[in-house]
């Protein structure tokens, strides 16, 4: 960090600013501690406040128009209401409380690919004020998101693409004016039946929603569509939870395999809908997990982490490299996806067409047997 002259303020000869976090890192919930470092210039000022604020960049959607803007979400005072004398040195010790929904920015040690935080320090120095530089936040999840995480990394989920969504999920208590989605692609065995599955928390004190949507694809019988699931938990709940079990049971219902065929839930505690402004509730029940319960997962905290650690290169695959050596390898490796994806979505439609087939035989068989009985039966008489 270097010191930034207030130039706008006071032209070449004003008070100089510089925040140095204790820390690169931070995690939601927690306090980011730190100094605001204040030099003085060639006069004298009040300094009226001295505050520290978090910005972010959110997608906002208005009718049919998408865009992207910057929002300011958390804003603190940590000092205000003294005299800065000229050449003075003053450092002002923060410890600026986070937002428990902050959204993640960095996970196995990788920024998310379309997540920017940041942390702007604003002055009012004798009645004007100074917006400030902003000095970018690392945020990592805490140990029950991780294991989630973890979860995701063991199944073959690789990293899309990250971002803010301006708007509230229905049914959620929900505090800052937007939600960090977390896009994957699926494992490979679900390529032909979704298209991406995207992942949300929404964390308090006491635990945090996991909201999951699916991007189904059509087929010949049934049309695409997103489709919702949400657990409720405890903090110490998503330690111990089997989420890999979770994550398959909703994966199968999502396409089919465990509710008769046709996508949707087959379990009532499983939430899905759409609602205004973000995610819908359209509540089976009041939420929380099923498959499995709340039992030690088949894949343990620890094992699941070392497993993460082996596919982190897959789970991570941000383009940001992709940039710099050109668009060769991101083309490349999206033909060897689509490919392999198309190449699954053929054999499911066979499968399908076979099954529709025999079923539609089996019921003209039965048709036509009861016809002749039936013919049989009034010949005889």
């Amino acid at each position: 960090m270097v010191f930034r002259q207030l130039s706008g303020l006071f032209g070449g000869g004003g008070p100089s600013v510089e925040t140095e976090p204790a820390s690169a890192h931070c995690r939601p919930g927690d306090h980011l501690a730190g100094e605001v470092r204040l030099q003085g210039g060639g006069q004298d000022v009040i300094v009226n406040e001295v505050a520290l604020s978090l910005v972010t960049r959110v997608e906002t959607e208005y009718g049919d128009h998408e865009g992207e803007a910057g929002l300011e979400f958390h804003r603190v005072a940590i000092a205000g209401g003294f005299t800065l004398g000229a050449s003075e040195f003053r450092g002002v010790p923060f410890q600026l409380p986070l937002p428990w929904e902050l959204p993640l920015t960095e996970v196995y040690g990788q920024h998310l690919h379309g997540m920017a935080l940041g942390l702007r320090t604003d002055l009012d120095v004798a009645g004007r004020r100074d917006g400030g530089d902003l000095d970018p936040v690392s945020v990592v999840p805490l140990p029950s998101q991780q294991r989630v995480l973890d979860a995701f990394a063991a199944l073959g989920f690789a990293f899309k693409g990250a971002d803010l969504e301006r708007g509230r999920i229905a049914g959620v208590d929900q505090a800052l004016p937007f939600y960090q989605e977390i896009e994957f692609h699926p494992p490979h065995r679900y390529a032909g039946h979704v298209e991406e599955v995207e992942l949300t928390f929404v964390a308090d004190p006491s635990g945090m929603a996991v909201i999951l949507e699916a991007d189904r694809r059509g087929d010949l019988f049934s049309e695409g569509g997103d489709t919702f699931g949400r657990f409720h938990v405890s903090h110490d709940q998503a330690l111990h939870m089997s989420w890999e079990q979770e994550l398959i049971g909703w994966l199968e219902a999502v396409v089919g395999h465990l509710s008769g065929g046709h996508p949707g839930f087959a379990h009532a505690p499983y939430e899905h809908g759409h609602g205004s402004g973000g995610h819908g509730s359209g509540g089976h029940g009041s939420g929380g997990p099923s498959w499995g319960g709340v039992a030690a997962g088949a894949v343990g905290g620890a094992a699941a982490g070392f497993v993460a650690g082996a596919v982190v290169n897959e789970l991570l695959d941000d383009d940001d490299d992709g940039d710099d050596d050109g668009d060769d390898g991101e083309d490349e490796g999206s033909g060897e996806f689509e490919a392999a994806a198309a190449a699954m979505y053929g054999n499911a439609v066979e499968e399908a067409v076979e099954a529709a087939y025999e079923d539609a035989y089996e019921d003209a068989y039965e048709a036509a047997y009861e016809d002749a009985a039936e013919a049989f039966e009034g010949g005889e008489d």
